[in-house]
């Protein structure tokens, strides 16, 4: 059957997983993992013998064709990141679009995501919300925020622990200091927490205590 499965994995605690995502994982031709050597771990946890190929953001230009093509030709295929929902800040989308426009049948399985939990976490308003992934990291950076101070609905971005110091002083200087927001770090694994309080509030806890681990940030739109 030709057919492209996106397949969400483990954010964090393995066991995050579908029974469905295992049986599609050791049903399907192969697997296009974001990191083979990563996505190793999780199908040697889980038994599975699927052979693998890279998918990356650096190569999915150049391979996205040849992958249409395998599966015009009869190959069933499972897209995985290295965590979480594929195509949602990782490789993903333009498969996907491929697929779609080759009359292919794309098939998303329900799974993990991180911005969900963080977002339901933060105590911050979800009914209505922007989901930003990564801020622009310089060119278009401060355009981005100074219209993004305006939004009035809850916004998630995700960062890394490098750099959120960095992307909270923005959100003082541009949101200002007293924003409601929260950061949540290592979601599902061990050291998981979550950090909520003002702009500022925030900003002093992470500079005292420098993140570490995967973070996702929820801020309050604008009241």
């Amino acid at each position: 059957m030709k057919k492209l499965y996106i397949v969400p994995t483990p954010i964090g605690n393995l066991k995050d997983i579908t029974f469905r995502a295992i049986e599609v994982l050791n049903k399907v031709d192969f697997i296009l993992a974001e990191d083979t050597r990563t996505s190793g771990k999780l199908l040697k946890h889980y038994e599975i013998a699927t052979p693998m190929q890279p998918h990356h953001m650096h190569n999915e230009h150049k391979t996205v064709s040849g992958i249409v093509e395998r599966i015009q030709a009869g190959a069933t295929v499972a897209l995985i990141s290295d965590a979480g929902t594929p195509a949602i800040s990782d490789p993903g989308f333009l498969l996907t679009r491929a697929c779609v426009e080759a009359g292919i049948e794309v098939d998303c399985l329900p799974g993990s995501t991180a911005f969900v939990p963080a977002l339901v976490n933060s105590g911050l308003p979800n009914n209505k919300f922007n989901f930003e992934g990564f801020l622009p990291p310089k060119k278009g950076r401060q355009t981005r925020l100074k219209l993004l101070a305006k939004v009035e609905s809850t916004m998630i971005f995700y960062e890394s622990p490098h750099k959120l110091i960095k992307t909270l002083h923005h959100f003082v200087e541009y949101f200002g200091a007293e924003r409601p927001l929260s950061v949540s770090r290592e979601i599902s694994k061990i050291h998981e927490e979550t950090i909520r309080g003002t702009a500022e509030e925030v900003l002093n806890h992470f500079t005292k205590k420098p993140p570490k681990g995967e973070i996702v940030i929820v801020v309050a739109g604008l009241s």
